[in-house]
């Protein structure tokens, strides 16, 4: 029997699709990475019996970054991201380990059926899969690839997707290659460059990274540009003409002036002045005129996610969240689509007649359904999905409370498109008081059309417009000027920046700018098979760089913005460590990211994060004579002293940026791995546990790269690592000043010296923290201190563990 694969973009989706297809007869197991799940069913595929399994990835299976070399921000110069750095694909999320899930499930496979989402990321993951998988599937087959086309998971739907398979489209996942490596030059270069330069001239600017994208950063433009007018407006006097006016016993009726305002309080007056000259106003005309408000276009994400915000109260991510939810469940079409136009073969009224039961519109529905549905409006059609369409009936209590919300308002202007347009009369009624022309107006509803469904874009009552007519008379109430003043925009709402958005030609998920936009355009050619690939991404690097290097040249201009809100680096701190080549107290600066500076010499050092920072005793680095400072974690009660500079400039070569004392491989400093280091850790394969001697009275080791902590000899006087080794697993052994009224030993004795892993006497005396250890605690060879050692030669070489061991790690876990 052949065997067919299936690749779903979520595993909810592929559940869904294998629910559809199987006609809910398949087996379902946990798949290799946990995450993902198989579904296998036997049924009939281009007339043959096959055997049909249907998994899932999480997204993106790979992501674009550079190699190794080109992530270090001290070695590179941002420029070169441009064009010289190489770039690589790596797993998304390594943990997963989707690549080896999907070849697992993919060996011996006949075909592949690719149910990846329709849209151009979609298309991308397609090629990403078929990466993957291609190498361990059979070969022989003539077409053993297929691509399913959908956008909703309805049994209609899908069937009809599985029957009318196509192929994948590799113009469409080139142009989502293109705007991935676009993303990653444009937005590291940029980062990394203002990162360390504002960093080194700022010390109270509390952020660790100083990030430009070129999806957000055009998009705070648009904040930045309303803050800038709101802060620069100044509000201008102005003066209007308020008259009221009756007839009979009616209501006085306030009345609009045609000349709106005037700047200038003494001209306002000469108008009063003229209106009065008059007790009556004179009718000088009456108009009618029917006018339509028109039903909605088709529902699309921009217009989802505009309404989401500003009427339900609901953000972006969390109404795309919900969206996808609806959409995986089959009650909405694909919630991500440019599109406001039905196809001409789209079923308005079978979509329709499935909401024929809901109490909510009920009426309305039955109502178009008698009278014959209205033709939707004309809008775009973008070439990507259907608008955002109902597929099923649903109720609140399927749904919960923001999903049936978002639910009901996509069913409710979705029944208004296929509404009529609502219809009202405006009278329009022009005074004349004096020489001055006033004017009122009024609306009188002729028929709702769509706002039965949506009540909130109805016509509002209004009072009455006295019925008059050209000649009639009336009589002055009042006439006075009133003094009013400008204001200022008010700050974007979130809806308004989504307006913004699409009004610029930006895409609501990428949040492109102007010349994004520009880009965008042209990553649509490759998509459309229209233009090079390789061209395309070149012309747009060219343009970013050149933007580069004149935001380089000019970043002094910058300086004069922030200087404003942040004070300079030599400014900020507290005195904390002398520096090392001119001996002065360095500064400690806490905001984010914490660092030290030295003001004398100008040099800035990085320091751990996400902890407290001390000065170490007044000790210093033998290699550099920098004080050393003590980093302590409060989270997971770990500390080890770090020097300054060597933390910066790694001393030797087997060292990295960033390692503290706990990682020194000098050879003989006192605060080093060589000195303090006890043996290898028992949960991760590269970490040392080294002691921590600030750690007293209740002393512990600490691995040097996990968050292992291993708590002993609480209430010692004195714990330090001696010069010995374990015969059993070449350990250092440790040597314990217990103190006289609480030591395991006989009376008479206070000090022992053992392996802390071996010895009886220390068994009971150890308690790990923060993890769990592994059967058994030992793991061979070079245990002491990461095989480092003190130059004995013994890595590789040690002994066996004994019985004993054994029950140390048992009581460990």
């Amino acid at each position: 029997m052949r065997s067919v694969l299936m690749v779903a973009e979520k595993p909810s989706l592929a559940q869904a699709i294998a629910k559809i297809l199987s006609k809910g007869n398949c087996t379902s197991r946990k798949g290799l990475n946990g995450a993902c799940s198989v579904h296998e069913y036997t049924g009939i595929f281009q007339g043959q019996t096959v055997h049909f399994k249907m998994t899932s990835v999480c997204g993106h299976v790979m992501s674009l970054d550079f190699i190794g070399k080109y992530n270090n921000w001290d070695k590179v110069d941002p420029a070169e991201l441009f064009s010289k750095a190489p770039t690589e694909k790596k797993e998304a999320n390594p943990k997963l380990n989707m690549v080896k899930f999907l070849q697992v499930e993919a060996r011996g496979s006949d075909c592949v059926v690719l149910w990846l989402d329709c849209d151009k990321e979609g298309e991308n993951i397609c090629f990403e899969v078929l990466d993957a998988i291609q190498p361990v599937m059979n070969k022989g087959s003539a077409r053993s690839v297929y691509r399913a086309k959908f956008s909703s998971i309805t049994d209609t739907d899908i069937w009809n997707a599985m029957n009318r398979l196509g192929e994948p489209n590799h113009n469409e996942a080139l142009s989502v290659d293109a705007r991935q490596e676009l993303d990653l030059r444009i937005g590291c270069a940029f980062t990394r460059f203002q990162t360390k330069y504002f960093q080194g001239k700022y010390g109270n600017l509390d952020s660790s990274l100083i990030s430009f994208g070129p999806c957000q950063t055009p998009t705070l433009g648009f904040c930045v540009e309303r803050h800038d007018k709101i802060q620069s407006f100044k509000p201008e006097t102005y003066w209007v003409i308020q008259a009221k006016v009756f007839k009979g016993k009616e209501s006085p009726l306030t009345l609009d002036w045609n000349r709106v305002r005037v700047f200038d309080r003494e001209v306002g007056q000469m108008f009063v002045n003229l209106a009065k000259t008059s007790r009556d106003a004179q009718v000088e005309l009456v108009s009618k005129k029917e006018k339509t408000k028109q039903r909605p276009q088709a529902l699309n994400t921009v217009e989802m996610l505009r309404v989401a915000s500003s009427a339900l109260g609901m953000g972006p991510q969390h109404t795309m969240q919900i969206a996808e939810r609806l959409y995986t469940q089959g009650y909405i079409s694909y919630p991500r689509t440019e599109t406001t136009h039905y196809p001409a073969n789209f079923d308005l009224k079978g979509t329709l007649k499935q909401q024929t039961n809901n109490p909510f519109w009920v009426e309305e529905v039955k109502a178009l359904l008698s009278t014959g549905i209205n033709q939707p409006r004309k809008g775009t059609d973008a070439g990507d999905h259907p608008p955002i369409t109902p597929m099923c009936a649903a109720t609140e209590a399927e749904l919960g409370s923001d999903g049936w919300r978002l639910y009901e308002y996509i069913t409710r202007h979705f029944i208004a498109t296929v509404s009529q347009d609502c219809k009202y009369l405006q009278t329009t009624i022009e005074f004349s008081i004096g020489t001055e022309a006033f004017s009122c107006s009024g609306r009188t509803l002729i028929s709702p059309g769509y706002t039965t469904v949506m009540p909130w874009q109805g016509i509002p009552l209004e009072e009455s417009i006295p019925v008059c007519e050209r000649g009639d008379t009336f009589s002055v109430d009042e006439i006075k000027l009133i003094e009013k003043q400008t204001s200022p925009p008010d700050y974007l709402t979130e809806a308004e920046l989504i307006t913004l958005m699409e009004k610029h030609g930006i895409d609501a998920e990428l949040v492109l700018p102007t010349i994004r936009s520009a880009v965008e355009k042209q990553l649509n050619l490759i998509a459309q098979g229209k233009a090079n690939y390789h061209q395309v991404l070149q012309h747009a690097l060219d343009i970013f760089k050149r933007k580069f290097h004149y935001f380089v040249d000019s970043i002094t201009n910058m300086d004069e913005l922030m200087e404003v809100s942040f004070s300079p680096i030599a400014a900020t701190g507290k005195p904390l460590s002398r520096c090392g080549k001119c001996h002065r107290f360095m500064k400690y600066i806490q905001a984010k990211p914490s660092r030290l500076h030295c003001s004398h010499c100008d040099e800035t050092y990085s320091l751990p994060q996400n902890g407290a920072i001390k000065l170490y005793k007044e000790l210093r680095c033998p290699l550099d004579d920098f004080e050393l400072v003590l980093w302590t974690s409060g989270a997971r009660g770990k500390s080890y002293p770090l020097c300054p500079y060597c933390f910066s400039n790694p001393p030797f070569r087997d060292m990295k940026k960033g390692m503290g004392c706990n990682e020194c491989t000098h050879p003989s400093c006192q605060h080093s791995l060589n000195s303090l280091g006890i043996g290898q850790c028992v949960e991760c394969d590269s970490g040392v546990l080294v002691l921590d001697p600030t750690s007293g009275p209740k002393w512990r080791m600490a691995c040097n790269k996990c968050n292992v902590v291993v708590h002993f000899f609480e209430h010692a006087h004195k714990v330090q690592v001696a010069q010995e080794s374990c015969d059993v697993c070449d350990a250092s052994l440790v040597a314990v000043d217990f103190n006289k009224t609480r030591t395991p030993l006989p009376a008479s004795e206070t000090q022992h010296t053992g392996c802390v892993f071996c010895d009886p006497v220390f068994q009971d005396l150890v308690e790990l923290k923060h993890a769990t250890m592994r059967h058994s605690m030992y793991r061979g060879g070079g245990g002491r201190r990461g095989g480092r050692g003190r130059g004995r030669g013994r890595r590789g070489n040690a002994k066996k563990p004994k019985d004993k061991m054994a029950a140390l790690a048992a009581y460990f876990v």
